[in-house]
């Protein structure tokens, strides 16, 4: 329920010890929405599906750039690219535009990370809402 006087609302997923990591799944340039991820000069310009993580968080995983990581939370996995940024936040991932879910490792898109269910006040999406963990794939395939 929404306080009366609200000054902070933790309606989000917050991360905890299983899910050290907040994910937010943010639109890119080249892929607004799904409605543009299947065009030959969009998928051109974003290459691989991948996920920002900074340097220090990648270091302390054992992380290089371009590695296959595989991200994870109660709702499911999936496998994409690595990409060391110290533009992001420590704690924070950023896993840019809709990719198809063929352009992933293995077939499961990022939608495998985010709710359905409607958010608190008015309803709407959680795609910036996500706590998740982060490892090396299994795998082992790197972008090099």
């Amino acid at each position: 329920m929404l306080p009366s006087l609200p000054d902070q609302w933790n309606v989000i997923e917050l991360a905890d010890e299983e899910h050290p990591f907040r994910l937010a799944t943010s639109p890119s340039r080249s892929f607004l929405n799904t409605t543009f991820n299947e065009t030959p000069s969009s998928q051109a310009r974003e290459g691989k599906a991948s996920v920002m993580i900074h340097p220090e968080d990648a270091a302390a995983l054992g992380i290089a750039d371009g590695h296959a990581v595989t991200l994870g939370n109660r709702r499911g996995e999936t496998t994409l690219i690595a990409r060391l940024f110290e533009g992001v936040r420590p704690g924070v991932l950023i896993a840019e535009s809709v990719h198809p879910n063929k352009d992933h490792i293995g077939g499961r898109g990022i939608n495998m990370l985010t709710g359905a269910q409607t958010v608190a006040p008015i309803g709407g999406a959680a795609f910036h809402d996500n706590k998740v963990w982060i490892r090396k794939a299994a795998s082992g395939w790197s972008a090099g």
